[in-house]
């Protein structure tokens, strides 16, 4: 690993890898993008793939090792085109201060309004012709055809054979980190979570600090949910009963919330209302997508289960 950041407070930030070779990807993506290194030219890409396969540290990886200057922008915050428009206008009409192109880096680009801001983000493409665009996106199908074509897009996605030579290299970084942080843990441990949540490796390393708070990794984390113990909580839930809702989810805060939720979904049939079961699974899913991204774990799951609560008819 290369310029640890140490200012940075988040394991995911202050560890990311700042060049393509230390990047954890299957061998035919790294191999495409360090071509576009080797290059020394890049174009607009679209990265596709499910949440932290590698897409934002790959964009930003490959400005680094560029030397491009870069502005990173946050599509599921800053979605308006107002403000998009003044952003991307604003940093395109200075000159770069490497002499070279300047890239605009669309994180979550799928959160962008189709109708609007997508046609108008084809519109800045043509623009700014001293101007690179990088989309991220976990559904590429949100994106219009027209910015599909004027990329080369780049699939994140690996075998299972391949996702087992990737776990180990993981392995190797996360062992690395957490004794340059000074966590005690055991390797059996932090395998079974890697299995668990593999190939988010984000995931991986944000749930390690999450537990890390008193210097080391418990084994308690891998505890799963019960089917009687989620029973309680969806009792809870048919009855509105925020108090106990709430001190459920504090108690139970070392489970895994994925693992919750779906067992939620598979007593989706016997507890809820036919009518509301289409609302509950759309729930579900996006609070479990919010999962893989926030650091507070306990208040994500609280706001499901409060949104389930009122939301849903309950049998």
């Amino acid at each position: 690993m290369k310029k640890i950041n140490l200012n940075e407070s988040l394991w995911v930030e202050r560890y990311r890898p700042q060049i393509i070779e230390d990047c954890i990807l299957p061998r035919n993506i790294k191999d495409i993008l360090l071509a576009i290194v080797k290059s020394n030219d890049m174009p607009n890409l679209m990265l596709v793939g499910t949440a932290g396969l590698g897409k934002t540290t790959s964009a930003k990886a490959l400005c680094n090792e560029l030397n491009l200057d870069s502005i990173f922008i946050n599509s599921s915050e800053d979605s308006g085109i107002d403000i998009l428009r003044n952003k991307i206008r604003q940093f395109a009409s200075t000159v770069s201060l490497s002499g070279g192109l300047k890239v605009v880096i669309l994180d979550e680009a799928d959160y962008l309004q189709a109708n609007s801001t997508q046609v108008a983000m084809r519109g800045f493409i043509e623009e700014f012709s001293n101007c690179r665009f990088i989309f991220t996106c976990n559904f590429k199908n949100r994106i219009i055809e027209a910015l599909h074509s004027r990329c080369s897009i780049i699939e994140f996605n690996t075998t299972k054979k391949e996702l087992a030579v990737l776990a180990q290299l993981f392995m190797k970084r996360l062992v690395f980190i957490l004794k340059n942080e000074g966590i005690k843990h055991e390797d059996k441990t932090i395998a079974e979570l890697i299995i668990r949540h593999a190939p988010d490796w984000r995931r991986v390393i944000g749930e390690c600090q999450r537990y890390s708070v008193t210097g080391e990794i418990p084994t308690e984390i891998l505890i799963g949910a019960s089917d009687e113990n989620v029973d309680e909580l969806i009792g809870f839930l048919k009855t509105k009963d925020f108090k106990n809702m709430r001190s459920w989810v504090t108690t139970n805060s070392s489970m895994d919330s994925t693992a919750i939720f779906h067992k939620i979904y598979d007593a989706l049939s016997n507890a809820v209302e036919p009518g509301s079961i289409p609302s509950a699974v759309l729930i579900l899913a996006e609070y479990s997508f919010k999962s893989g991204q926030m650091t507070d774990r306990e208040l994500n799951m609280v706001a499901a289960c409060v949104e389930l609560a009122a939301n849903i008819n309950w049998k």
